[in-house]
């Protein structure tokens, strides 16, 4: 059997990580545990039945210090991935220049201030950073984000559809302090939205470059400000890079009498308490709130909210909002939920590339939408949203792999074209009825053939739990919901009831 050169580059990759994990001593259990993997995954990647990640390849190459020979076979392998698939819409990383959350880069301490004054909330963020990598950080990517009203999601987009926030309100600045030196850093936006900023922190600026070498460390601080009437009363910190430690810091005025809570989100565990208390302590006429972690797991969320009980307006308890349900936060966002007669009409094709731009306008907002839910929800495993759950007919979705190291999947006028005979059953749920999972049978491998901009057409292959997504959303562009897929007699579950949020599917 003739096998294709990516296929072979593969083998290679598997091969080298093989030679070197054996060399070391190390079972395949060990060399997950010290990267941080599950491992299964590990074996699936030396079995050749996954492809190796970004991710994974610089882990496997700064555990197993294999001289960049493990790197230098996942380059070869992702050159000839990406010369297969090619999509316009992309922007390769520049060499050197990108490093995935939880590869090389180590947060060894956060400190993240917010203070209200002047009808202003200004945040300050300090990063004490440690190249633990093979290669020169030369940029960071931040996020700011915006929640008017965070117990009224509808409310709230309606609000930054209307008031959207700007890059320049936010009076953006940023510097690296090393030995004492502080220089102001460049950035540029890479992602701009109504209630969603992500930047790009530059270690360079006009008079030079400076970035962060392999073993080396720096302190980066940036601020930013955010006016009253679009920062809603909460403050979140959100675990994209291996943390050693995460202090926050909430300045509010005393007169205003302020009551603080936190919560947090992980990946293993739902939406509770913090599980240190905030500290409380006044100086002068400011209040000060103080909570910290020690090493936060990758992916979690704390947030700390308040109230100003001085200035409510309403103190009836029976006229406070409700608390929104999952369906409540995804029909806010948009996405039209179960019911509906468009979810169940097949969705009309593009005929590219004639509809290149209405496609681009269609694929900018779903990933608008995607850019939302993350900071709604933690999704592991994965998340797809097809233009039918946003009232639009067209046949085109967008896919996020569970472990986000890769750029969302666009898919455009896309079909199954062959699927695996091997099958298995994993609990799913839908933005378009977000309040249940249901158990259902899927393909472990889809081929989809796809339109490309130009409308030339490619066949890509999924497995195992992209296979899952990207069928969960063909599905959607074909007039399907999960639910048609499921055995008969086979009850939803109600998300109160669901044991398995936070966890990855199991292969």
């Amino acid at each position: 059997m003739t096998t294709s050169p990516i296929e072979r580059a593969a083998d290679s990759f598997a091969a080298e990580l093989a030679r070197h994990r054996t060399g070391r001593g190390l079972t395949k259990k060990q060399l997950a545990t010290l990267m941080g993997f599950d491992p299964s995954y590990v074996s699936h990647v030396e079995g050749r039945r996954h492809r190796p990640t970004e991710d994974f390849a610089r882990r496997a190459e700064a555990v197993l210090e294999a001289s960049g020979a493990i790197w230098q076979r996942f380059r070869e392998y992702d050159e000839l991935r990406h010369a297969r698939s090619a999509p316009p819409h992309r922007e390769p990383p520049a060499p050197g220049q990108w490093m995935p959350p939880g590869t090389g880069l180590i947060v060894e301490r956060e400190q993240a201030s917010l203070r209200y004054a002047d009808e202003a909330y200004h945040c300050v963020i300090r990063r004490e950073l440690y190249n633990a990598g093979t290669e020169p950080v030369t940029r960071y990517l931040v996020r700011v984000a915006v929640d008017r009203y965070p117990n009224d999601p509808g409310r709230s987009n309606r609000h930054h559809r209307e008031h959207p926030l700007t890059f320049a309100e936010l009076r953006l600045r940023a510097y690296r302090e090393d030995s004492g030196e502080r220089e102001p850093m460049h950035w540029r936006a890479k992602h701009d939205r109504d209630a969603f900023k992500e930047i790009w922190l530059l270690f360079e600026n006009a008079d030079g470059r400076f970035p962060l070498y392999p073993g080396d460390r720096a302190t980066i601080e940036y601020a930013y400000q955010v006016g009253r009437e679009k920062w809603g009363p909460w403050f979140q910190r959100a675990v994209r890079v291996p943390t050693r430690r995460l202090e926050v810091w909430l300045d509010l005025p005393v007169e205003a009498d302020p009551q603080v809570w936190g919560v947090e989100t992980s990946l293993s565990a739902e939406e509770g308490p913090l599980r240190t208390p905030v500290v409380r302590r006044v100086d002068g006429d400011r209040a000060i709130f103080e909570w910290a972690t020690d090493d936060p797991p990758l992916n979690a969320r704390y947030r700390m909210q308040w109230r100003f009980r001085s200035r409510r307006v309403d103190a009836d308890p029976s006229r406070r909002p409700a608390v929104a349900r999952p369906s409540d936060r995804m029909r806010a966002l948009g996405v039209v939920q179960r019911g509906a007669d468009l979810l169940r009409q097949p969705a009309r094709q593009f005929d590219l590339p004639r509809d290149e731009r209405t496609a681009r306008e269609v694929v900018d907002r779903l990933a608008a939408t995607l850019d939302r839910l993350d900071e709604l929800h933690p999704f592991s495993k994965g998340v797809g949203i097809a233009a039918p759950q946003l009232g639009l007919g067209w046949s085109a979705a967008i896919v996020r792999p569970p472990d986000r190291t890769d750029e969302p999947v666009v898919l455009l006028n896309p079909r199954v074209v062959d699927a695996a005979g091997d099958a298995d059953e994993q609990y799913e749920g839908c933005l378009s009825f977000f309040d249940h999972r249901g158990l259902v049978p899927r393909p472990l491998r889809v081929d989809v053939e796809h339109a490309q901009w130009d409308g030339s057409r490619v066949i890509t292959a999924f497995e195992y739990a992209m296979a899952r997504l990207v069928a969960h959303e063909i599905d959607h562009l074909e007039g399907r919901l999960y639910v048609d897929r499921m055995a008969p007699g086979v009850p939803l579950v109600p998300v109160e009831e669901y044991r398995e949020t936070g966890n990855p599917w199991r292969y």
